[in-house]
């Protein structure tokens, strides 16, 4: 009887670890969001329809089913693809220059409109006249 009584509790706890359908899918969906299709490059699993985006949600799916956390998967994945398989990559020495890379090219803008702005204030006011037309 007790044997009965273990193997049941044990039951249940692996019954109640293992992730229901609903939520494998939920989760899938989440992850979808937030791993990039290694094929469009520009969307998410979620919206890309690629063979290889499909297969990709596949192995996520079967990833959640195993039981791993939403990190474990995304740590598996980007170690296999690297963090350009995330949508949003982390902040590290490899990627910074993708996260700063707007706001230097803003910057550098900015600069050259500044130049340029401050070159034409010094030119005479004949710089600036129309040439004449014939008009004839």
């Amino acid at each position: 009887m007790k044997r009965w009584l273990a193997l049941l509790s044990f039951s249940a706890t692996l019954a109640l670890a293992a992730p229901s359908p609903a939520e494998i899918e939920a989760r899938t969906k989440h992850l979808a969001h937030e791993l990039r299709c290694l094929v469009c490059q520009n969307q998410t699993l979620a919206e890309s329809s690629a063979p290889l985006a499909q297969d990709l949600k596949v192995q996520v799916r079967e990833l959640i089913a195993a039981g791993k956390t939403d990190d474990e998967v995304l740590a598996h994945l980007t170690d296999r693809y690297g963090d350009f398989v995330r949508y949003k990559p982390p902040l590290k020495a490899s990627t910074w220059l993708l996260w700063a890379g707007p706001a230097l090219l803003f910057v550098l803008g900015l600069g050259l409109l500044v130049r340029l702005v401050r070159q034409r204030a010094h030119l005479p006011d004949e710089a600036f006249d129309e040439e004449p037309r014939d008009d004839a």
